[in-house]
């Protein structure tokens, strides 16, 4: 098969590979759609993964072709990207995003970025047929995105601020319009980002305070922002990843202080038998459009092409997506 393979920190080929060998308990699947998330260019220009060579992508979406339960056969498909030690505390009690002992596809095992990938039938989320495979590929960042926005426990009619206008901000705003927010503010810095938000709606800047502030920039300043934007015992609930050290003032220490704000951290979604972000995000990821995140889409054979897009900031990018007929 073909895939893109990182050798280092700045080689990203495509090349040939063997096809990946279906063990039993595992399910083969053709990828139609991979998306680049914000990590995996971390990874292939500064971080590199956690063995060389690797093949990057933990957001992607395919068809089933080999799998030892036949109904499964010609089934669109997802795939959560974490694989649990099942054996440490939080799995446990199935909070498995807290596995102290994981492997994670695209980063310490091969992941989507390829022709074919073989899974643990448990990491397999079933997608409905009315979807398409781009946003299929898409529920990854769709589930964390629900995720933060349950973590800040809006009630109907809350105000809501979410600060970084990436993918996974977009779809913060969304969920918590979905799920009835009277307002939704999305603020970003890139002008190009903002002029985005307001054409799906939303409004741009800040005005007054809010019952949550979602922190998915990944930066200190977005930091700042959402504990001064947070009204009195009000929620912040930082998403983003930093991309470098991140800092908060004595100022903004204190919005935290006075006004005794709940603070909560998201890590990647929720995917257990209790709590299923992943099933939830397939139903409604319909009513959400978010498809018209996808800006860019290329073939596996222009990957450097890709990443170099995104990284260069040439112009306005959003979700970038590879694309396998």
């Amino acid at each position: 098969m073909k895939a893109c393979v990182l050798h280092a920190v700045n080689d990203l080929r495509y090349e040939d590979m063997p096809d990946p060998v279906r063990k039993p308990g595992e399910v083969l699947i053709k990828i139609k759609a991979s998306g680049i998330c914000g990590s995996d260019i971390a990874r292939v220009f500064e971080k590199g993964t956690y063995h060389f060579p690797t093949v990057p992508g933990h957001e992607f979406g395919g068809e089933i072709i080999g799998a030892d339960d036949t109904a499964l056969l010609g089934k669109k498909c997802t795939v959560f990207p974490l694989i649990p030690c099942r054996m440490c505390e939080n799995c446990q009690i199935g909070q498995y995003a807290q596995c102290e002992d994981y492997n994670y596809f695209g980063s310490r095992c091969d992941g989507g970025f390829a022709e074919l990938i073989s899974v643990p039938v448990w990491n397999v989320a079933i997608a409905p047929d009315s979807l398409g495979y781009e946003e299929i590929a898409m529920t990854e960042p769709c589930a964390v995105a629900l995720h933060s926005v349950e973590k800040a426990d809006l009630g109907i009619g809350g105000r809501v601020c979410v600060f970084g206008g990436g993918p996974i901000g977009i779809m913060a705003a969304k969920w918590a319009a979905f799920k009835g927010a009277s307002e939704v503010s999305l603020i970003d810095i890139d002008e190009r980002k903002s002029a985005f938000a307001a054409e799906l709606g939303f409004r741009t800047e800040i005005k007054g305070k809010y019952d949550a502030a979602i922190e998915c920039s990944g930066s200190g300043a977005g930091y700042e922002s959402a504990v001064t934007a947070a009204k009195a015992f009000g929620t912040v609930v930082l998403v983003g990843n930093p991309a470098r050290e991140m800092t908060l003032s004595q100022k903004g220490y204190w919005e935290i202080l006075r006004k005794e704000l709940t603070v909560k951290g998201v890590w990647n979604s929720s995917y257990s038998s209790q709590i299923n972000n992943w099933k939830t995000a397939l139903e409604f990821m319909p009513k959400l459009d978010i498809g018209c995140l996808v800006s860019h889409r290329f073939g596996f054979d222009r990957c450097v092409e890709a990443f170099s897009l995104i990284r260069e900031r040439r112009e306005y990018v959003s979700k970038v997506m590879f694309i396998q007929e």
